[in-house]
């Protein structure tokens, strides 16, 4: 079984990942960089989102080479991680979440297009995604159980909202997202979401709350704690992740949803 590992900000870089050369894989989207190698006897592939030093901001990652280039790599799963802004005053600063909801109703990629890997009329492989949940429930199960096994503080459901960046939101558009019931917000996860349901790759997504979006708590989130907690959250991934990988039963793995094609 080969699990993909995407990490965002703060994670450039897997500790426990014994790996092998990075590979530049070519797409037809362009080309992305896989990291492969094994942690715990795992085989994993892990996709740095930003790339070292932070080379990338939200609006400059590829999502669909990433997701492509997994997919030619034989990925069974995706594993994503996002440290992410708390818009329910209720989560912890410093806490996990295993989301069970999307909230993504512009559906676009950083540069505008259509979030979608079927860009050509009369693909043979273009179909609608249909699901109840976007997250794969065997995923989310084990995420659950990785974080418990580290005895950190994790939330199991909340609805995750990608927002357009690289700017942070206004407080106006925080209370939207809390109205339409948004957990926390982050600039890059939706579209892998989307892209690897379209791909039929379970998919699941681990938060941790780094501070509270514009408004939500009487006083803003201190730049410096913001900056620490980024900081702490590689650790808390990379314990969490090392947890999790052996509960994955690839006979027990299977996307969300269904993809309803036109072709046979």
């Amino acid at each position: 079984m080969r699990v993909a590992i995407v990490t965002g900000t703060g994670t450039y870089a897997l500790p426990d990942l014994e790996a092998g050369e990075p590979r530049e894989v070519a797409t037809p989207f362009g080309p992305a960089l896989i990291n492969p190698g094994r942690v715990g006897g795992v085989e994993v592939l892990h996709v740095s989102r930003h790339g070292e030093g932070h080379a990338r901001l939200s609006n400059h990652v590829n999502h669909r080479a990433n997701v492509a280039a997994l997919v030619e790599m034989g990925a069974d799963c995706v594993l994503a991680v996002t440290v992410c802004g708390a818009v329910e005053r209720s989560v912890p600063l410093g806490s996990l979440i295993v989301f069970d909801d999307l909230h993504f109703l512009a559906n676009r990629l950083p540069d505008g297009s259509l979030c979608t890997l079927y860009g050509e009329a009369g693909d043979r492989l273009r179909g609608h995604w249909i699901f109840e949940s976007p997250f794969a429930a065997e995923l989310r199960r084990a995420l659950l159980a990785g974080a418990a096994a580290t005895g950190h503080a994790v939330r199991d459901g909340g609805c995750y909202a990608h927002v357009d960046g690289p700017r942070f939101n206004t407080r106006t558009e925080i209370r939207m997202l809390a109205q339409c019931g948004v957990t926390a917000v982050s600039q890059t996860a939706a579209a892998e979401a989307v892209l690897c349901g379209e791909a039929e790759l379970p998919f699941a997504l681990l938060g941790y709350a780094t501070d509270y979006a514009n408004g939500v708590a009487e006083e803003a989130t201190p730049v410096a704690e913001l900056m620490r907690l980024i900081g702490e959250s590689g650790e808390v991934f990379s314990a969490v992740l090392s947890e999790t990988l052996p509960l994955l039963a690839p006979d027990a793995l299977a996307p969300s949803g269904t993809v309803y094609r036109f072709e046979d």
